[in-house]
């Protein structure tokens, strides 16, 4: 998650009157209508109220896409990571709820506030994670979320973190999140990891984007990390995807990197990367990773 967690409803409190009377999105009621359901849901454990959770699940996918970070975040994201993380919502939800947000994926789908492919990446992140802990999507489920994953984090142009009366975004983050479920996952194999790696390094140091200072290259480390973790790629492969990932083409080196503003983003994006890559290997405890930190350390060289 990008922050601390919160309770669901505290953020609800501290509406600012013009934020509330924004209109909620088809699906999604307004703010104390839905924390009212939220409350009558119960906590996660409770069997009572077990069957109103699965339909109320889906309503609260609807406010993913809500310009008020309270009922966004605070409230549908915080309340369905919650009950995901209980084992509250039954399979066919999370199937109705995971098909859902992979169409929200598609940049087709973009919401006008850009709120609502993030944080259906987010969501999608701890949809993810349930699968790994107990598997329940067939193969075939399960390549459908790898591909929709990598191409969303391998496409994605919203380089949007925090905003001041928006909030959260995120979107590069909560991609990678996603993308670290995924890598986590012992039921993928070389070829499915290999997509996830390749998302990663589309997006270590784009053209375009600007330099990133909400944690992005930490979060985009972290799928890095577990996919090597598998033990399904040798030196050869490794040295060939970091240097692939942290290439400055279009320029010949990254000398170049000092004559423009753009060009110091993408060596400040570079480096960040790399810098949150070597502490996770190194910091590691694993022999195996550490083994993999001379070509982080060559690459750093690199980039004067």
């Amino acid at each position: 998650m990008h922050r601390a967690a919160r309770s669901p409803l505290l953020l609800l409190l501290l509406l600012p009157a013009a934020v509330s009377a924004a209109p909620p999105p088809a699906g999604c009621d307004d703010g104390p209508a839905m924390k009212a359901r939220v409350q009558a849901a119960g906590p996660a454990g409770s069997r009572e109220a077990a069957a109103g959770r699965q339909s109320l699940a889906l309503a609260l996918a609807g406010c993913l896409g809500h310009p008020d970070p309270a009922l966004r975040d605070g409230l549908a994201y915080e309340t369905l990571a919650a009950w995901l993380r209980a084992d509250a919502l039954d399979p066919e939800t999370r199937r109705l709820l995971r098909d859902r947000l992979l169409g929200w994926l598609a940049p087709a789908e973009a919401d006008a506030g850009g709120f609502r492919a993030p944080f259906a990446a987010l969501v999608l992140s701890e949809v993810a994670r349930t699968d790994r802990i107990s598997p329940w999507m067939s193969p075939a489920e399960r390549e459908a979320l790898v591909a929709a994953a990598a191409g969303y984090v391998r496409d994605l142009r919203d380089y949007r973190g925090f905003t001041d009366g928006e909030g959260w975004r995120h979107g590069l983050a909560h991609g990678a999140d996603l993308l670290m479920q995924l890598a986590l996952n012992p039921a993928l194999d070389r070829g499915q990891l290999d997509r996830v790696l390749a998302a990663v390094a589309a997006q270590v140091a784009p053209v375009g984007a600007p330099p990133f200072v909400h944690g992005e290259p930490g979060r985009l480390a972290r799928p890095v990390l577990f996919a090597l973790q598998r033990g399904l790629h040798d030196d050869a492969a490794w040295t060939a995807w970091l240097a692939d990932a942290t290439s400055p083409a279009p320029m010949a080196d990254w000398s170049a990197a000092f004559g423009s503003e753009a060009a110091l983003a993408r060596r400040h994006n570079a480096r960040s990367f790399l810098l949150a890559l070597y502490a996770g290997l190194a910091e590691s405890g694993d022999d195996g990773l550490r083994a993999r930190l001379p070509p982080v350390a060559a690459a750093l060289r690199a980039i004067p």
